[in-house]
């Protein structure tokens, strides 16, 4: 009796991890409380993106590099979402607060054909800030621009947050393949 007890303990702990997030994860990370501005001048908090998923990543308008690829990339992934029907939300969070205001940003937004139903572009806070949230919120580096620049060093993943607010997954926000294995999870995690 006890036997049987265990072994049909064991079959519903073994049924109910099967029936979580169905996704490979590689983070584990709570997203510090925030409350910052978006590119309509209207204010984002953590507290309302709670019960949602959300995809963020870290870019600055007038960069030069990495953040062109990753901004169309992020665009192919909302064009892709609507096509399949997903409900997540697209957060761009600006390493460059004090040149990105919401007007730069929305000129931005609209240069990448933006949909700001479900993609917000954040600012309103200082450099450090951002910093912090960054590197202990996303575990993604970021630095001042070198003497002489106005390029900020910045960490290039897209990152996945689950309702709960904890980042559960990072890809490369480069590769334009990361857009399909973005799209493969949402569709497990909100099936």
């Amino acid at each position: 009796m006890r036997r049987g007890l265990h072994i049909l303990a064991l079959t519903l702990i073994l049924f109910l991890v099967a029936c979580g997030e169905d996704i490979d994860t590689n983070m584990s990370r709570d997203v510090s409380d925030f409350s910052f501005t978006t590119q309509d001048n209207e204010t984002l908090s953590s507290d309302d993106l709670k019960g949602k998923w959300w995809i963020a990543d870290f870019i600055f308008t007038n960069c030069t590099t990495v953040c062109l690829p990753m901004t169309a990339n992020m665009s192919k992934l909302q064009e892709r979402m609507k096509d399949e029907n997903l409900d997540a939300h697209l957060i761009s969070f600006s390493v460059d607060p004090e040149y990105d205001t919401p007007e730069v940003l929305t000129d931005y937004a609209e240069n990448y054909q933006a949909d700001l139903d479900n993609w917000t572009f954040l600012t309103g806070y200082d450099f450090q800030t951002i910093k912090d949230l960054s590197i202990k919120s996303f575990q993604s580096a970021l630095a001042e621009p070198p003497a002489g620049s106005d390029q900020v060093m910045h960490g290039t993943r897209f990152f996945l947050v689950n309702p709960e607010g904890k980042v559960i997954k990072n890809y490369n926000g480069i590769q334009a393949e990361s857009v399909e294995e973005i799209i493969t999870d949402l569709q497990t995690v909100l099936k």
